[in-house]
């Protein structure tokens, strides 16, 4: 089992930026490929980018690409989310998930994934 627990949320301005953390527990995370969704109010969960389990490659839905970086510590067993230029639509229930690095293929897809996190609310104000 894999624990996932998310933190960095908050309320910011437009512009601005945060960094969201996914710290993991029970397994190491080396061998498990991660990913952030997100859930704005009143919507379906929506994929927001995937880091491959060696970190070699990422992937990023097009709302996000160029604002949004994903990047991972195995040895602090954490994932990051690096989000810059904030917007209002940005406003989502931000949750990590993991699944085995051999797993391959529906990257955006909530299905695919194994773990979650409980989430951490960005809030962006205009």
């Amino acid at each position: 089992q894999v624990q996932l627990v998310e933190s960095g949320g908050g309320l910011v301005q437009s512009g601005a930026s945060l960094r969201l953390s996914c710290a993991a527990s029970g397994r190491t995370l080396s061998t498990y490929a991660m990913a952030w969704f997100r859930q704005p109010p009143g919507k379906e969960r929506e994929f927001v980018a995937h880091i491959t389990d060696g970190g070699g490659r990422t992937y990023y839905a097009d709302s996000v690409k160029g604002r949004f970086t994903i990047s991972r510590d195995n040895a602090k067993n954490t994932v990051y989310l690096q989000m810059n230029s904030l917007k209002p639509e940005d406003t989502a229930l931000y949750y990590c998930a993991a699944r085995r690095g051999w797993r391959t293929g529906n990257t955006g897809q909530t299905y695919a994934y194994d773990y979650w996190g409980q989430g951490t609310q960005v809030t962006v104000s205009s």
